[in-house]
């Protein structure tokens, strides 16, 4: 079946797929450029004509003419982000597949459904690496071995205290005040309790486990590329967090005497 008949057959179901590889995208932390860039390709591939694709960090709005000359405009509200390569990766493939050669309606969804269900890292594995990061970063920033060892136990703190308000749907600026609070308490019991000696530097590595590093480079890149006010929102988003996480770390370790 050619593309031209695909778009007749089921338009709207077609651009819903399309919008579901965008939101994949998006959702997984790839910048704005490269969100229309791929709707546009597949608008394009698929023989739709006058594309027209707005991203802004958290929705997405596709405009397109049929080749009847029929109008049609979708919108897809995206409300979280996090960082997922490998579904970056996955999305990147199949467009670039598509472009090539388009496939019918029901492979498109299979594929976008196998996706959607790619499997993340255990839990226990990235609880490990929650705890490893945080131990090399405090050891890396002057911590003896033993404030690295305390490191690792607050990572995995970390690690529990942000499944738990994700699982929540908390609003990611309370959730890195929150979570930022909690782990700076726990190191300061760790302490005087002879487990650590220097909290300022088993702080420091589990401080570089929630600064969102990822999410500031998009937001200058997305700038760069044009996107300002996709990139504003994101770096908007990203220093409000960097704040939060100061203010939730300081609250503790200075109004209870952590840093002495």
């Amino acid at each position: 079946m050619s593309a031209t008949q695909i778009v007749r057959e089921s338009p709207d179901a077609l651009l819903t797929c399309i919008l579901d590889m965008g939101e994949m995208l998006l959702s997984s932390g790839a910048e704005i450029v490269r969100v229309e860039d791929t709707i546009a390709r597949l608008c394009t591939a698929y023989g739709f004509c006058h594309i027209n694709v707005f991203s802004i960090t958290s929705s997405i709005v596709l405009t397109v003419q049929c080749p009847d000359e029929r109008i049609i405009t979708q919108t897809r509200r995206v409300p979280g982000r996090n960082t997922n390569m490998e579904k970056i990766a996955q999305v990147n493939a199949l467009s670039r597949e598509i472009c090539r050669a388009p496939m019918v309606l029901d492979d498109f969804r299979d594929r976008i459904a196998a996706i959607q269900k790619t499997r993340t890292y255990s839990i226990w594995v990235q609880c490990l690496c929650y705890a490893l990061i945080s131990a090399a970063f405090s050891v890396f920033f002057g911590g003896t071995a033993w404030d690295g060892f305390a490191a690792a136990l607050s990572g995995i703190l970390v690690f529990g205290i942000q499944h738990f308000t994700q699982n929540l749907r908390m609003n990611g600026i309370l959730q890195s005040l929150l979570v930022s609070a909690f782990t700076a308490l726990v190191v300061v019991m760790l302490v005087r309790v002879g487990i650590g000696n220097a909290p300022e530097k088993i702080t420091i590595g589990n401080i570089m486990l929630l600064i969102p590093g990822v999410a500031f480079t998009t937001s200058l890149r997305d700038i760069i590329n044009g996107d300002t006010i996709a990139g504003l929102v994101g770096l908007s988003e990203a220093v409000l967090k960097a704040i939060a996480i100061a203010i939730g770390f300081a609250v503790v370790l200075v109004g209870i005497g952590g840093i002495l």
